[in-house]
């Protein structure tokens, strides 16, 4: 009989961590989309720049600035693309 009252209580002990364990694990499953943006390096500044929404836009106000149409910035060359960031530094984020 003293195993039987043993048995019984692991059981029981078992199910009780489990089913605390059980919200924790769903909770943990929670789907995280994240998006990776492509850094540029800025030799001039020696900083990196993260390519996002933010900064697309900033390069399009840049374009039309200088009344040129638009192209992919990787596409540009080294020293359109130094340009750029000479520009966008003295440019920062108004928020």
């Amino acid at each position: 009989m003293h195993i039987a009252t043993r048995y019984l209580g692991f059981l029981f002990l078992t199910a009780a961590l489990t089913a605390s364990a059980a919200p924790k694990a769903g909770a943990a499953q929670e789907v995280q989309v994240r998006v990776d943006h492509p850094r540029y390096y800025d030799r001039d500044h020696h900083d990196y720049h993260e390519w996002n929404d933010r900064e697309d836009h900033s390069y399009r106000i840049y374009l039309g600035e200088r009344h040129r149409d638009y192209r992919d910035f990787h596409r540009n060359n080294r020293r359109e693309q130094n340009r750029y960031w000479q520009w966008r530094h003295s440019h920062p984020d108004r928020d």
